[in-house]
This record gives structure tokens, C-alpha cells and sequence, in this order.
């Protein structure tokens, strides 16, 4: 059985980058939640910053959405190479 890399992109996508814009958006509500997490991500995505704005959650949520795409969309693939048919 094949995945659909359509499928896979979009579910990566949604994942990630709802990850990223909870945790953010968490932090904005109480300003120690998800520190340590959100400064990983920051050093990650430029443009990202631990700064406490709604802006920033965005920009990183669209780095994290973009990712994410590229991330399942990649896993669908090799998932399929390596897969093969295996008759059953």
C-alpha cells in the first residue's frame, strides 16, 4: 500500500505548524510555557523570535507549516521507495 504525498504533506503541515502556534500561543498566555521548546525553534527558524508577540507565533507557525510539508511529504516518499509491493 502506497501514501498519498498529497496527503502526507498536508498532515505534516498541520501537525507542525499547529505544534508550533499552540505552544506559542501558550506563551503568550503564561510566559513560561514551552521556553525551552520555543527557544529550540527560534534558533531554528530565522525570523522567530522568543519576543511575546502575535507575530512572531505567526511567522514561526508558517516556517513550522512549510516545514512540516516538506517534512511528511519527504517521509511519504521514502516510505513508499522503500516499501515496495509487498504482495499481501
Amino acid at each position: 500500500m502506497k501514501l498519498s504525498l498529497k496527503g502526507m504533506g498536508i498532515a505534516g503541515a498541520l501537525v507542525w505548524g499547529g505544534a508550533i502556534f499552540l505552544v506559542g500561543l501558550g506563551n503568550l498566555i503564561s510566559e513560561t510555557y514551552g521556553v525551552a521548546f520555543l527557544e529550540v525553534i527560534s534558533s531554528v527558524y530565522p525570523g522567530f523570535q522568543l519576543e511575546g508577540s502575535f507575530g512572531s507565533v505567526i511567522v514561526g507557525t508558517l516556517y513550522a507549516t512549510l516545514d512540516g510539508a516538506i517534512g511528511g511529504f519527504v517521509f511519504g516518499w521514502l516510505y513508499n521507495r522503500f516499501a515496495g509491493d509487498s504482495g499481501s
